[in-house]
């Protein structure tokens, strides 16, 4: 049920985010371009990502699933808010960030070892979360990974 209302959450703040939090451009490529990409490539997997899930790249928030990508995050709500709280340790600082923090830290008490693992995990990373990715999208994923520290 809690898993529910956090993607209800998700689907009613993001369209606002995307217009009014989200200045960059939208990258006009899908997965099945992606997926054209050298296997080892950013791309390639961010392809194979969003076909493995059956997702669309969301325009302008194409960075999310690269991030999933590159900290081998999955797609699960708890993951979701984990990864959250990757990035926070990283680095990144936004509202909807915090915003995800805190509901997701109330509705998953037990999960608190867990995020704060993440935090951890996105503290010893060199700081990424701020790249044009799309500009990355030929590199191969190991390489983004060990320049990063991103384990």
């Amino acid at each position: 049920m809690k898993d529910l209302f956090i993607e209800k959450l998700y689907e009613v703040s993001k369209k606002p985010y995307q217009k009014y939090f989200k200045s960059n451009k939208p990258w006009n490529i899908d997965a099945k371009d992606l997926l054209q990409f050298p296997e080892e490539s950013l791309g390639f997997h961010l392809g194979w990502f969003l076909y493995k899930y059956n997702f669309e790249i969301q325009p302008k928030l194409e960075d999310h699933d690269v991030i999933h990508v590159l900290t081998n995050t999955g797609i699960t709500v708890p993951e979701e808010i984990g990864m959250q709280y990757y990035l926070f340790g990283n680095g990144k600082r936004s509202i909807y960030l915090f915003m995800v923090i805190l509901t997701g830290t109330l509705f998953y008490p037990t999960k608190i070892n867990y995020f704060l693992k993440q935090y951890r995990r996105g503290n010893r990373a060199l700081r990424f979360h701020y790249l044009d990715f799309s500009k990355m999208l030929l590199i191969p994923v190991k390489t983004i990974q060990r320049a990063f520290q991103i384990q």
